[in-house]
């Protein structure tokens, strides 16, 4: 495998940087914080409907397009294919301040990027549901913090057990030095895909329940590409659909016999390279566990713009 590339996502199915790299307030001050935010008109609102929730914080979410682009993207997934969800928004003043999805609903919640005491009011808002969360995936402070007061409110364990870091490409870098050619898959690579993403999601520990049906969506989309090398395909990767102009690489996949050549590297360069001259901008996300993925993506043009944690709740 070739980095995640994958984040809240989780797998591939699923804007100033300054501004996101909110520092974490000390205690007193995030308690005074709160106390402040109390005082004004605060609410956040529940939804099982991913279309009133675009509609309603659309201008929201679109401000930040890179950074929101995971919420925005599931949502709209959710509104073309009526899967079940649970959303809210932190509505101050009616302006909307922040955003949780969880769907499908046994999966960790996802969150906007928020201030401290918005992401607090939100993990009260979830706990007084008794909406049973297993954990969260969002910017390192906002994850934080939700998972601090969700440990208070529901007196079990928020653990951290993943780093991620979210990249964009800023500018095309070194072109691999690998012969081949990047191609949309098609139906007929459609049980070496099936093949491939249960090897992907078996890598990064999570489950391969619904593979047939998500890469049934994929090729439906055309979201699935693949680079081919003497005649034989050794690599694979996806596109999200574009929203609000960006898109979204994830699921970069490489066979074990096949590493270690440079595939998944061009593989991402070329595609980056299309997306790009199509007009989009390109991020991913990566493990920060895995330095190789994070300097190779760095090689290509991918420049970090904000980092991300994940949580599990016990």
């Amino acid at each position: 495998m070739f980095g995640t590339a994958n984040q809240g996502t989780r797998s591939f199915w699923q804007e100033d940087c300054s501004e996101l790299r909110t520092r974490l307030s000390t205690h007193s001050d995030f308690h005074s914080k709160a106390s402040k935010i109390s005082q004004m008109d605060l609410k956040v609102v529940f939804s099982e409907d991913p279309a009133f929730v675009l509609n309603r914080a659309g201008g929201f979410l679109s401000s930040q397009p890179v950074f929101h682009n995971l919420v925005l993207s599931v949502l709209h997934a959710r509104v073309a294919q009526a899967d079940p969800g649970r959303y809210w928004m932190a509505i101050q003043r009616e302006d909307v301040v922040g955003v949780v999805l969880q769907g499908p609903l046994t999966f960790p919640a996802t969150l906007t990027p928020m201030e401290p005491p918005v992401a607090a009011a939100m993990a009260d808002a979830i706990a007084d549901a008794g909406i049973p969360l297993p954990g969260v995936n969002g910017e390192a402070a906002t994850a934080a913090i939700f998972s601090g007061q969700w440990s208070e409110r529901s007196k079990s364990a928020a653990t951290p057990f993943q780093g991620n870091r979210l990249y964009e490409l800023l500018e095309l870098g070194e072109v691999p030095d690998i012969d081949g050619s990047l191609r949309q898959a098609g139906p007929k690579d459609r049980s070496l895909m099936i093949l491939w993403s249960r090897a992907f999601q078996h890598e990064i520990g999570e489950s391969a329940d619904d593979t047939e049906l998500r890469v049934d969506r994929g090729l439906a989309a055309g979201q699935l590409w693949l680079w081919d090398r003497n005649g034989e395909t050794v690599s694979m990767a996806v596109a999200r659909e574009p929203v609000n102009g960006v898109v979204r690489l994830s699921g970069v996949y490489t066979p074990p016999e096949k590493r270690n050549h440079g595939c998944a590297a061009a593989c991402v360069h070329a595609l980056s390279r299309r997306l790009r001259d199509a007009g989009h901008r390109c991020i991913l996300y990566t493990d920060l566990a895995n330095p190789t993925s994070n300097s190779i993506y760095r090689r290509i043009g991918y420049r970090a713009v904000a980092e991300a944690l994940r949580y599990r709740f016990e």
